[in-house]
C-alpha cells in the first residue's frame, strides 16, 4: 500500500495542477536567478510592491518568504538540471511539486514513529496509511500542486514538541510554518496549550513560552535576513497585508460563505432562470463588495467574530487537554472552523485539518468517522472545481445532484463542524493521559 501511494504520486506530478502553479513557477525562476531578498519590492512610500515577469507570465510575490525560498531551491536544481536555462516544460511542474513532495513523505514518516512511540506497531501503520492513501492529501499536493504539505509537517513537528515539552522545537517549527503559509496561526492555540501543559509551575511554564518565542524570533529573523538586507521589510509587510484584500465571500471553498453566495446569486437569478432554475443553476464566486452592494452587512466582521467565538470555546472546553490525541483533535477543530466560517477561504485550506485528524483518530477513536468525512469532504472541494488537474479534468459533474453539488458539499460540511465539535466536547471530557505514559495503552482504557 505504501507503494501504491508512492505510485499514485508519481503519476501525478507531472500534471499541470491549478492556474496557482502559474505564480508558483514565477516565483520559481525569479526566486533561482536571483534569491529572495528583492522580489517584494524595495523602498517606495508607500513600499512598491514589485511586479515578476517569467516568460510571458506576469505575478507579485503574495506568500511567506520561506515559500520563495523553498522554490527557489526547487527552480535553482531544474535550472541546473536544464543546463542554465528555464524553460516552461513538464519537468518545471515536477520541480515545484517537489517541496511539497518531500514535505508529504516527511508528514508520513512523523506520523508512522511518533503513533508508534505512542501506541503500537499495528496504529502506526493504519494511521500512515491514512494519511498516505488519503485522495484530499494527494490531490492537494502531487496531483493539484498547493504548498500545503510544506506548512503542514513544521506545524504538526511544533504541536508534537510542544506536547513533549521541546520549547526550542516548538517555537523555530511554529514560526517556520507561518513563514510558509499564514494559516498555521490558526493552530496557534493548540501549540501554546501543549506548552502550556507540559511543564509544572507559572515559572516554568513562562519560561518555556519565553524561550519558544525566542527560538520562534530567530529562525523568523534567519528565514527573513534576505529580505531585511536588501530593505525590502516595509514591502514584505504590504505584500503580507494583501492576503486580507482578496475580494470573495468564498475562494471555491463549500462552506457556510459559499452557502451565503448561492442564496444570493439565487435570488438575484430569478428574474432570469425563474424560481426554480435560480436555485438549481450552477453557482460561483461572489465579490464581498458586491454582498454589500446589493444591501448585505460586512461579512469580514461577522466571519472573524464567529471564528474568534468558536475557536474560543473550543480551547477553553479542551484547557485540560494533555495527550497529544486531544491536542491534535483541538488543532483539527480549529482549522475546520475557520475553514467553515471564515470569509476569502479557499478549497484547499481544509488540508490543515486532515492529518492532524489523522494523529487525533490513532489514539481518540471518536475522531476516526470525523477523520473520513472531513477527508472526504475536501477531497471532493478540490475535484468539484479542479477535477485531478485542470489540464486533465476529471471532476465530478456538479449537476448530478438537485441543485449544485458544491451546495450540497458546502451544506454537508457545516453539519459536520456541529458533529465535529460535539466528538470534541465527548472527548474532552475523558481523563487526559500524559505524554509520556501512553505507550502500549488501548483506548478502551483511557475514555
Amino acid at each position: 500500500m505504501i507503494v501504491l501511494g508512492a505510485l499514485v504520486r508519481f503519476a501525478a506530478l507531472p500534471l499541470g495542477g491549478t492556474h496557482d502553479t502559474v505564480p508558483w513557477r514565477i516565483w520559481s525562476y525569479n526566486a533561482a536567478v536571483e534569491g529572495v531578498g528583492r522580489l517584494y519590492g524595495v523602498g517606495g512610500t508607500p513600499p512598491e510592491w514589485r511586479t515578476l515577469t517569467y516568460l510571458n507570465a506576469e505575478g507579485q510575490a503574495t506568500y511567506p518568504p520561506l515559500a520563495l525560498h523553498e522554490l527557489g531551491l526547487a527552480g535553482r536544481a531544474y535550472r541546473w538540471f536544464m543546463g542554465g536555462s528555464f524553460p516552461n516544460t513538464r519537468p518545471l511542474i515536477v520541480a515545484i511539486k517537489s517541496p511539497a513532495l518531500v514535505a508529504d513523505v516527511g508528514t508520513a514518516l512523523l506520523v508512522y514513529f511518533v503513533v508508534r512511540r505512542l501506541s503500537n506497531e499495528d496504529t502506526a501503520r493504519f494511521s500512515t496509511l491514512a494519511y498516505w492513501l488519503n485522495p484530499g492529501i494527494v490531490l492537494d499536493g502531487a496531483a493539484l500542486g498547493y504548498l500545503d504539505p510544506q506548512f503542514m509537517l513544521p506545524i504538526m513537528g511544533s504541536l508534537i514538541a510542544g506536547v513533549s515539552g521541546r520549547p526550542v522545537l516548538a517555537g523555530g517549527l511554529a514560526a517556520a510554518a507561518v513563514l510558509t503559509k499564514p494559516q498555521p496561526i490558526i493552530l496557534g492555540p493548540a501549540v501554546a496549550l501543549a506548552l502550556w501543559h507540559s511543564a509544572n509551575g507559572w515559572s516554568a511554564r513562562v519560561r518555556r513560552f519565553g524561550i519558544a518565542l525566542l527560538t520562534g524570533c530567530l529562525v523568523a529573523l534567519v528565514i527573513t535576513a534576505p529580505v531585511i538586507m536588501a530593505g525590502g521589510m516595509p514591502n514584505l509587510i504590504q505584500a503580507m497585508g494583501r492576503l486580507e484584500a482578496h475580494d470573495m465571500l468564498s475562494g471555491n471553498a463549500c462552506n457556510l460563505w459559499w452557502l451565503v453566495g448561492w442564496l444570493v446569486r439565487a435570488f438575484y437569478s430569478i428574474e432570469d432562470f425563474g424560481r426554480w432554475g435560480a436555485f438549481v443553476h450552477e453557482t460561483r464566486i461572489l465579490a464581498i463588495s458586491r454582498f454589500i452592494e446589493v444591501g448585505g452587512p460586512n461579512p469580514r466582521v461577522i466571519a472573524t467574530t464567529m471564528v474568534a467565538a468558536v475557536s474560543l470555546w473550543a480551547v477553553w472546553t479542551s484547557r485540560h487537554a494533555k495527550d497529544l490525541w486531544l491536542l491534535a483533535g483541538l488543532g483539527g477543530f480549529l482549522m475546520h472552523t475557520y475553514v467553515v466560517l471564515a470569509v476569502q477561504v479557499h478549497e484547499n485550506h481544509l488540508f490543515g485539518a486532515v492529518p492532524l485528524l489523522v494523529i487525533a483518530a490513532a489514539g481518540r477513536r471518536r475522531f476516526r468517522w470525523v477523520l473520513v468525512v472531513i477527508s472526504a469532504l475536501f477531497a471532493l472541494n478540490l475535484n468539484l472545481f479542479y477535477g485531478v488537474s485542470e489540464d486533465v479534468g476529471w471532476a465530478i459533474p456538479r449537476s448530478i445532484t438537485l441543485i449544485d453539488l458544491s451546495v450540497v458539499v458546502a451544506l454537508l460540511n457545516c453539519v459536520a463542524l456541529l458533529w465535529h465539535g460535539h466528538v470534541l466536547v465527548v472527548e474532552a471530557r475523558c481523563e487526559p493521559v500524559p505524554f509520556e505514559t501512553r505507550i502500549g495503552v488501548t483506548q478502551s482504557s483511557i475514555c
